[in-house]
């Protein structure tokens, strides 16, 4: 409506300069509260929220943001690209306030600027991502990289959409990352660096009914220093390899046993038998079949954290999903839009001893390590997938150990979302799981978990700006303390429309 406005009425049409693209500004308030039958926030009001929801209860929460993003082309012109027209830049910020009975805390999950040229962007700062082939609106998230916590601060280079290679005229399409990120300053270990990479794969045009993906991601968090007591087998005077040379034997994954020559002084033992740093992964393929009305992706992740996978001794070990979309468009009816269903199994790690015999690995502890002892975390959050959770979410009656003490885990996860009349929606997600605790400290026998929520949200005002949010969320089982809580909300939007013209 503001674009046909402005053509009736801008004066630039005299002169025939069209209006051609748009450059939106959005920005959002939102208000809200929990209130519980216990102090603890349910698992599914939490997880996969990138850090900002309190793990206790009562609360109340103020958000507010704003986010200007590249420039789209809402009126077709034919006019030829030009590198200008390749050009771009946008920013983020979002500021979460947080108030309890004991504490009020400020969160900053999004602070970033971004540039684009062609198809390669650059980012700077903080900014919600996930990692990896799966469904990450509904589902239980990514295995590696998951957003259950507050994102990292990095300068990340990569090609963010699936980009054609002109040879092969759009039938191959690639996308992946490379980024430098910053560990936070308290723990266990203070100032450790994140090295993170990814290339991921389609095969197969858009418009075809079938197409094939694959990719690779690697983590890796590596530097630092500690003031805790770690022996030298772990740690020389307190510091972590961190020189030029160290980062490309982080970038490369190399095992300094492979080298002859190892300086002792420097290298610590831990070290010279591994790699330098804490390194995972995982490695994903896909296939999305569909039309015009549906579409249907299935996804396997099969993990690395040790040596395990190359020899296949953790082949069992991955997330599984397969999604249902329905691509009709919305209507003034119920309807259901996605089906998501996982199942994630973590029990193997390549058996229950660790083994060099023939380079062969196990007992990989995932999301544990023995220099990085808050391991893979950030501000106490798991950095993955949230099925393997922090000892200290568990229940006080369970074994405690290292970070996690519950990553062999057997996990059934459903995420069902669609619309409702007058412009609502609705999303369920609700999970089962086996919690096996560690090798080292097995959890009772039937450790099981329910977890669920219902989220439905309803527009308030005839132009769709007023949003009010409901959700109720529950815990039963061994692993959570028992929990029922309601979070309700009420968010505002604005758009800002910057228009720019032919020649401009």
């Amino acid at each position: 409506m503001r674009a046909l406005l402005l053509l009736a009425f801008s004066p630039l049409l005299v002169f025939g300069q069209p209006v051609i693209e748009v450059k939106p500004v959005k920005f959002f308030t939102e208000v809200g509260t929990a209130i519980g039958t216990s102090t603890r926030t349910p698992f599914w009001l939490r997880a996969n929220q990138y850090g900002i929801v309190p793990s206790t209860l009562p609360y109340g929460t103020f958000r507010t943001g704003a986010q200007m993003d590249y420039r789209s082309r809402p009126l077709s012109t034919p006019i030829k690209p030009r590198l200008k027209d390749t050009f771009g830049w946008g920013y983020g910020a979002e500021v979460v306030v947080n108030s309890g009975p004991t504490n009020t805390r400020i969160v900053l999950p999004e602070a970033y600027v971004k540039g684009r040229l062609g198809p390669f962007e650059l980012m700077a700062g903080r900014r919600r991502e996930v990692i990896g082939l799966a469904d990450s609106t509904i589902g239980s998230g990514s295995y590696v990289w998951s957003g259950n916590a507050l994102p990292l601060p990095k300068i990340q280079v990569s090609i963010p959409e699936y980009t054609p290679i002109g040879f092969t005229k759009g039938i191959l399409a690639i996308r992946g990352q490379f980024a430098h990120g910053w560990f936070e300053s308290a723990g266990f270990v203070q100032h450790s660096l994140l090295h993170q990479k990814s290339l991921y794969g389609r095969l197969g045009k858009p418009t075809w009914p079938v197409r094939f993906y694959a990719g690779i991601n690697h983590q890796a968090q590596w530097g630092g220093t500690t003031r805790q007591d770690l022996p030298e087998l772990f740690v020389k005077n307190g510091v972590f390899p961190s020189r030029l040379k160290d980062y490309m034997y982080v970038v490369t994954g190399q095992s300094l046993g492979y080298f002859s020559l190892v300086d002792t002084t420097y290298y610590s033992k831990f070290d010279r038998e591994n790699r330098i740093g804490n390194h995972m992964g995982t490695i994903d393929l896909g296939m999305e079949i569909g039309n015009r009305r549906y579409s249907v992706f299935l996804y396997r992740q099969s993990i690395y954290e040790d040596g395990s996978l190359f020899y296949l001794i953790n082949i069992q070990d991955g997330l599984n999903g397969i999604r249902f979309r329905n691509l009709r468009p919305s209507s003034s009816v119920f309807q259901i839009r996605d089906v998501v269903v996982e199942y994630l199994h973590t029990m193997s790690q390549g058996g229950g001893t660790f083994q060099d015999l023939a380079k062969m690995r196990g007992k990989d502890n995932y999301f544990n390590h023995g220099q990085y002892r808050d391991g893979w975390s950030y501000y106490g959050r798991t950095l993955g997938t949230p099925f393997i959770p922090p000892a200290s979410d568990t229940r006080p009656n369970l074994p405690p150990y290292g970070f996690t003490n519950n990553n062999r885990v057997r996990a059934l996860h459903l995420g069902v979302s669609g619309g409702m009349p007058g412009g609502g929606s609705f999303a369920l997600k609700a999970s089962v799981s086996d919690n096996f605790g560690t090798y080292d400290n097995p959890f009772p026998p039937n450790t099981r978990q329910l977890s669920s929520a219902l989220t439905v949200s309803q527009p308030i005002s005839y132009r769709r700006d007023w949003i009010a949010t409901a959700t109720i969320a529950h815990d039963q089982g061994d692993l959570y303390p028992q929990s029922t809580a309601i979070y309700a909300g009420v968010r505002k939007t604005w758009e800002y429309y910057r228009y720019r013209v032919r020649g401009k």
